[in-house]
């Protein structure tokens, strides 16, 4: 069962239409649950996964819910990287590590709603995010709709299924099954979910799975305090194959690709330019306007906040 983070803000009202969101605004999410915490080997595995899945190097990588920007040094072979959360702190964090430069753009907004023009990448990361989404095909859609045919998409999801788990179902210390396809909701907007049930969830968004790695199998607190990092992400790194056959641990890392297309019909990295759309009139491409984002189509805008393009909400809503 994955820890529910203390961090997270109470979920936003929405009107009642709009999904629940988790909310890490002014949260210490960076300090709090990361930074001297115990928690070097997760961080370690994690990173092992993504250099396992992900290309060396791309043209525009996006890292949705990217929170303080812990793995954006990761994507150094990436031309340019878009950092997506929903909370401004957490973007503004990033920001402060990574400097001001054109590779990196610093973007809030709603996973749910996404400011991005179809083909603007070539790649892209969702790492401890989904868990937190009831919906989670609304989100993986609205991904897809932003990448390349050709595209990578790197998704780690919460494992229903892990040895913990499938313990503590067989000695009746929990009620729910691991071995169902539910997804369990073990604590407020707190998801794990099925491997087989999340494949057949982005098979139905348009994704392909082609390899899925087991990751944090030694996320027991003893092992961490009893064996250095270095030897226990080399264990890790050398099981996290398994996951090809059975995914027992309680973080899962699936790589995700689009269906083969012929090379004529691949749709380009958009433009800088054109990287931005009405989140829900994404046939509108934006344009800047001092520091403002606008809708040609509607005249809505959007604010862009020391160096934040923010579409959380426009202006003046």
């Amino acid at each position: 069962m994955t820890q529910a983070d203390p961090h997270m803000q109470p979920p936003l009202p929405t009107d009642s239409d709009a999904p629940p969101i988790c909310d890490y605004e002014n949260s210490g999410y960076q300090t709090d649950f990361w930074e001297g915490k115990g928690r070097d080997y997760e961080d370690a595995v994690e990173r092992i996964a993504l250099r396992r899945l992900l290309p060396a190097r791309g043209r525009r990588c996006a890292e949705f819910g990217a929170g303080f920007g812990r793995l954006t040094d990761e994507l150094a072979g990436f031309d340019q990287v878009v950092l997506v959360d929903f909370s401004r702190t957490l973007l503004a964090q990033a920001k402060a590590h990574l400097g001001d430069s054109d590779r990196f753009i610093f973007v809030a907004a709603d996973l749910h709603a996404l400011p991005f023009a179809a083909g603007a990448f070539d790649a892209a990361t969702l790492i401890r995010v989904i868990h937190h989404i009831p919906d989670p095909a609304n989100v993986l859609r609205q991904i897809h709709d932003t990448l390349t045919a050709d595209a990578t998409f790197v998704l780690e999801f919460a494992n229903k299924q892990n040895i913990k788990a499938i313990g503590r179902y067989l000695t009746r210390r929990q009620s729910w099954s691991p071995f169902d396809h539910e997804a369990v909701e073990f604590v407020k907007l707190n998801y794990d979910f099925h491997p087989a049930a999340m494949r057949a969830i982005l098979r139905e968004v348009g994704f392909l799975s082609d390899r899925t790695l087991a990751v944090s199998s030694f996320r027991v607190p003893f092992l961490k305090r009893a064996i250095p990092t270095s030897v226990l992400s080399r264990l890790d790194s050398a099981i996290q194959p398994s996951g090809a056959i059975l995914p027992l641990s309680p973080s899962v890392f699936l790589r995700n690709r689009l269906p083969a297309s012929d090379p004529a019909t691949l749709k380009p990295v958009v433009v800088a330019d054109s990287l931005f759309v009405n989140p829900t009139l994404k046939t509108s491409v934006l344009r800047r306007e001092s520091d403002a984002m606008v809708c040609p189509a509607t005249g809505a805008r959007w604010a862009i906040r020391d160096g934040i393009y923010d579409f959380k909400a426009p202006l003046d809503a």
